[in-house]
């Protein structure tokens, strides 16, 4: 099974560590492509004029008040680097709190979670990258727009990396358009229950959406799941005491699963 999950906007940038070494990242064909896109993104942002910053300001969707976050891409050539599962701290990544996992359980998610980053392309909770800032919406000067880009690039590897295993498609938006899974995959969608006037109404609630895709994770590398197709995906999220219902979809593309929480 691989585990497709999107960045976080939060990072916690490493203290100390050798830069990043990118033929050691997965999928090292992807290496010229990464350096590509961290040369063009950290030259960007070491513009030193108010207008060139205020420009990557634009570019990256910043505000005025983000110019740290400019200040750390211009230097990402030669920041420290960490293991991507201790870069990423978003809700998602609270949630799954993978530091606090068992070994056995951090082994079995390093082996299938993938990371999609408009920086990286893809990457592994082991592969070591700095605190970046930089999302697959973003249209860098040099490179055009991510998500095309990398869409070219990563569709024939991952195919490849897909082939044969169930996929679960925890992405959204300009990351879930980064790839598009085969039909032996789910997309899983989250959605919030909520009893109103004796009513019970679902929505999506991006927190929550996010904190509840982590745990579900988490869950499964408790449990070291090993499903060999997405109906073994399905029974596995039920015996977790998920509620998971089905939504149509074309059969040449991947399933579309609810994930119902309701209020606690």
């Amino acid at each position: 099974m691989l585990i497709l999950l999107p960045p976080s906007e939060g990072k916690s940038a490493p203290a100390a560590g050798d830069p990043v070494d990118h033929d050691a990242l997965w999928l090292p064909s992807l290496a010229r492509h990464r350096r590509r896109v961290l040369a063009k993104l950290a030259a960007m942002c070491a513009r030193s004029s108010t207008r060139g910053r205020n420009a990557s300001l634009a570019t990256l969707g910043l505000t005025a008040g983000q110019h740290a976050e400019v200040t750390r891409n211009a230097g990402l050539l030669t920041a420290p680097a960490a293991p991507a599962a201790e870069v990423y701290s978003g809700v998602l990544y609270e949630a799954l709190a993978f530091p606090g996992l068992p070994a056995d359980a951090r082994d079995w998610l390093s082996a299938r979670a993938v990371v999609f980053s408009g920086l990286w392309g893809v990457v592994r909770f082991s592969d070591r990258i700095p605190a970046y800032r930089c999302s697959a919406g973003v249209t860098l000067p040099g490179v055009g727009g991510l998500t095309p880009y990398w869409k070219k690039i990563l569709t024939p590897l991952l195919d490849e990396a897909a082939a044969d295993r169930p996929v679960l498609d925890l992405r959204s938006g300009a990351y879930a358009a980064m790839w598009t899974p085969p039909p032996g995959s789910a997309s899983v969608r989250v959605l919030h229950e909520k009893v109103v006037g004796g009513v019970a109404r679902r929505s999506v609630v991006s927190h929550f959406n996010k904190a509840t895709k982590g745990r579900v994770v988490r869950s499964l590398a408790l449990e070291r799941a090993a499903p060999a197709s997405v109906d073994d995906l399905i029974e596995a999220l039920r015996d977790l005491k998920y509620t998971v219902e089905e939504r149509p979809a074309p059969a040449d593309r991947p399933r579309q699963l609810d994930l119902v929480v309701a209020d606690l």
